[in-house]
């Protein structure tokens, strides 16, 4: 009965509308959410999705500042803010391992860290007086999904310039506005990944034709059979400080010249 009950509370905060046409007021966010998100296409490019994320986390939360920390190697980085000064303080968080979105990334469970007054944060003895330092009073982090044992994604960091100025956002619609950006970013990195890999495909392939071509023109030239005068390339690449493609692009084009 109490789940049933929670259930029928959450539920009224999403569809709370006097009218059958109208979406509830959290409802309409979400949807407003996912029309932002929307826009920010895997094709555009990670740089694109993670700058829409951004813009779309402030307008949604009122938050003065917002920023994306990703996983870099075993460290973080910011890429991606709204202003400066987040990267700023998410470096303090990098520096000192102490943090919201150090935490939000790095522990299991919901994935979410806040801070209503950094100044005086015991649990964050460097990081919180710093970001009060530039002007940053409150803080909450959401863990990037996917939600699974171990580190995650990265985070996306909210600041306030004001003490308690973000005791006003809904926890839940923060974890839910998460889980769309941390789709939508992983379709980025998809994408950009497979092009990467069609781009160094089309590079491999190129390279053995004009390699090909160039082990022709020896082999006819020189009579060489195809082992030699692919050593014979890779010895002159060597001793040229040339790199073999462009050797044999140089031999191929100019064949007529030899």
């Amino acid at each position: 009965m109490a789940d049933e009950r929670r259930w029928q509370e959450d539920r009224e905060r999403f569809v709370d509308s006097n009218s059958d046409d109208a979406l509830g007021p959290l409802a309409e966010q979400f949807v407003s959410l996912g029309e932002a998100l929307c826009g920010a296409r895997p094709q555009q490019g990670v740089a694109e999705v993670l700058r829409r994320i951004v813009t779309a986390a402030q307008e949604i939360t009122g938050a003065d500042v917002v920023s994306v920390t990703l996983r870099d190697g075993d460290g973080f980085t910011t890429a991606a803010e709204t202003d400066a000064v987040a990267t700023k303080a998410d470096a303090v968080q990098y520096e000192t391992g102490e943090g919201p979105c150090v935490e939000a990334t790095v522990e299991d469970g919901l994935g979410y860290f806040a801070c209503a007054d950094l100044a005086h944060e015991s649990r964050w003895p460097e990081f919180g007086p710093a970001a009060a330092g530039l002007g940053l009073h409150a803080v909450f982090a959401t863990g990037l999904f996917p939600r699974t044992s171990g580190p995650r994604l990265g985070a996306l960091n909210y600041y306030s310039r004001q003490v308690g100025g973000l005791d006003h956002v809904d926890r839940d619609q923060a974890l839910i506005f998460a889980v769309h950006a941390a789709a939508v970013l992983q379709g980025a990195q998809a994408v950009e990944a497979a092009e990467l890999r069609a781009t160094q495909l089309q590079e491999a392939v190129r390279s053995r034709d004009v390699i090909g071509q160039a082990k022709g023109i020896l082999m006819e030239r020189r009579g060489l059979s195809a082992d030699q005068a692919f050593d014979t390339l890779r010895r002159t690449s060597q001793e040229l400080n040339v790199k073999l493609r462009d050797l044999a692009t140089t031999l191929a084009s100019r064949r007529a010249d030899l």
